[in-house]
């Protein structure tokens, strides 16, 4: 049965786009039989350009996309540069690495919570120091530039890369790579920019663009964050797609069509300022930049990776009070009393939404994780890794935009019958989960000891056995951890669940959204509370039961 697991693999992967690619494309230019689209024509698109106000959503997506990537990695870029190997990058490594089990939407509310006109930022310093009485008439949450759209970008992403940064240091000789270059006078920033961040970023650049494609067409976040008027381009397609006119179907398909060609442009541009970097790099390194002194900027990128911390976790916080707050006016700091009212009006409603997150993501997390371990096991037996192409296919689903594909998919299951149930909801979702479950399980794979399996092969086992006795207990803690990995990305799954689940099955992802446009904050800070915990509580199994199962093996423990 391993033979058929990386074929199958990769048509759980790729199949799924390229049906919903396909189901984008032939809407957009107008061929559609079951809504009386029968000839190919440019008149979509004609149509979407001229929609009023198309021109700034596109400048928007591509801005505000290109923004917080670049922030993000050069927040990422100095705090590894400059503070590690240090006491300091370990601890705020262990404080970061939670942040990546909080999906999108969750910790884009919280930073609305805190920096809202009467969010809790502004009640802490009203009103002794603004003299402020009742909340100013700013508009922070939703500025026509995205601006705060692109800070939640920011403290959201920097987490992933960081990790991803972290995966690849120790292949690059950074430790020697820095004392070579320090021994002959160069600060450490100057040394790891010169040295050690080029291979680096060889290893990251898919996951780099995995991040700038999913920024430029982000729905989610810049539903709750970004503008309204106009909104960005992702969000107005799913407007479109949602609208009872079912002639918007042709022109959001050929919007869908050009914010695939944004995502593309944005990624040539990138490409562009990476030999631009690289230019001004040697030329700083041949004009004999060392930067003895960099204090400034090695503190200056320590506080920004500690103020993205500070964001998401104090974000969190305040949710979690909204949540249990009962009368709580501005400019209090507080609220006067704490009540679980909000809880036993929500958790009835939210009981529906809660079922299909935990049965949606166990099921799709499950399928990523055998689908994983077969391939993983396969790639064991056979010494075959499929390179730089498996690595391609793998970011595949990740930097295609969602919104230029999924689109097709739910034209494409409405077709074949399939569309609004729990087995569309659950394979859709597989395609997003699976990359991520066969990145965190990967890397731990193939650095297992192959003699522990050459030894028990050398006693008589079968492969299989070999498998089940050896190498799956011993790796059953990257295992679940991967899993819990894989069930977080389905949790913050928002557009896949909203159109293939037609509204018939609701999360409490989906559930929160659409109460961030103006519902109670008591009752948005309970979902969101809700769908932040869900993370944490498949992190904790993955954390316990491992410890369970070996608690007898000291060794196991170790090394598990």
């Amino acid at each position: 049965m391993l033979r058929y697991a990386p074929a199958l693999t990769i048509a759980l992967l790729i199949g799924p786009v390229l049906f919903g690619l396909a189901a984008t494309l032939a809407p957009a230019f107008g061929w559609l039989p079951s809504l009386g689209g029968m000839e190919l024509t440019f008149d979509h698109f004609h149509a979407f350009l001229a929609y009023p106000g198309v021109p700034l959503p596109l400048a928007l997506s591509l801005a505000t996309g290109l923004a917080a990537t670049a922030l993000g990695l050069l927040i990422t870029f100095a705090f590894v540069a400059g503070w590690a190997g240090t006491p300091t990058f370990a601890r705020m490594q262990h404080a970061i690495s939670p942040l990546l089990a909080i999906p999108h939407a969750a910790a884009a509310l919280g930073l609305a919570f805190l920096v809202a006109p009467s969010g809790f930022l502004m009640r802490l310093i009203s009103p002794w120091l603004t003299g402020l009485e009742r909340p100013p008439d700013w508009l922070i949450v939703g500025d026509p530039w995205g601006l705060t759209m692109i800070a939640g970008l920011v403290v959201k992403e920097v987490p992933f890369l960081l990790l991803v940064t972290l995966a690849a240091l120790p292949q690059t000789q950074a430790v020697s790579g820095r004392r070579i270059a320090t021994s002959f006078g160069y600060g450490r920033i100057a040394a790891f920019a010169f040295v050690t961040w080029p291979r680096i970023y060889g290893q990251i650049r898919l996951a780099v663009f995995a991040v700038l494609a999913y920024a430029t067409s982000v729905v989610d976040v810049a539903v709750i964050l970004g503008p309204s008027i106009p909104p960005t381009l992702a969000v107005r397609l799913t407007q479109w797609m949602a609208d009872p006119d079912i002639a918007l179907r042709f022109t959001a398909s050929a919007g869908a069509v050009v914010q695939l060609a944004i995502t593309g442009l944005a990624i040539l541009l990138w490409i562009g300022g990476e030999k631009l970097a690289s230019l001004l790099s040697v030329a700083l390194r041949d004009h004999g930049l060392r930067m003895r002194r960099d204090g400034l900027a090695r503190n200056t990128a320590l506080t920004a990776m500690m103020a993205t911390a500070a964001t998401v976790f104090g974000g969190l916080t305040v949710l979690a009070i909204w949540s249990v707050a009962g009368l709580w006016q501005f400019p209090d700091t507080f609220p006067e009393t704490l009540t679980t009212r909000t809880w036993a009006r929500a958790l009835p409603s939210m009981g529906d939404s809660l079922a299909t997150t935990v049965t949606v993501a166990i099921a799709s997390t499950a399928l990523a994780t055998l689908l994983t371990l077969g391939c993983l096991e396969r790639e064991t037996r056979t010494g075959r890794t499929g390179g730089n192409r498996a690595l391609w296919l793998l970011y595949l689903p990740l930097i295609v935009p969602q919104v230029s594909f999924v689109f097709g998919l739910q034209l494409f299951f409405i077709s074949a019958r399939f569309d609004a149930t729990w087995a569309a909801l659950v394979l859709t979702h597989l395609v997003f989960v699976l990359p991520y479950v066969f990145l965190s399980l990967s890397d731990p794979w193939r650095a297992q000891d192959p003699r522990y399996g050459a030894l028990a092969a050398g006693l008589g086992a079968k492969p299989s056995r070999v498998f089940w006795r050896i190498r799956l207990p011993m790796m059953t803690k990257p295992a679940l951890t991967a899993a819990a990995v894989g069930f977080a990305v389905s949790v913050g799954q928002y557009l896949p669940t909203l159109l293939v689940g037609a509204g018939r099955y609701e999360t409490v992802t989906t559930r929160a959204v659409a109460l961030a446009s103006g519902g109670d904050r008591r009752v948005l800070g309970a979902y969101a509370f809700a769908q932040m915990v869900l993370p944490f509580l498949a992190f904790l199994v993955a954390t316990l039961v491992p410890a369970l199962l070996h608690r007898n093996r000291r060794a196991m423990v170790a090394t598990a």
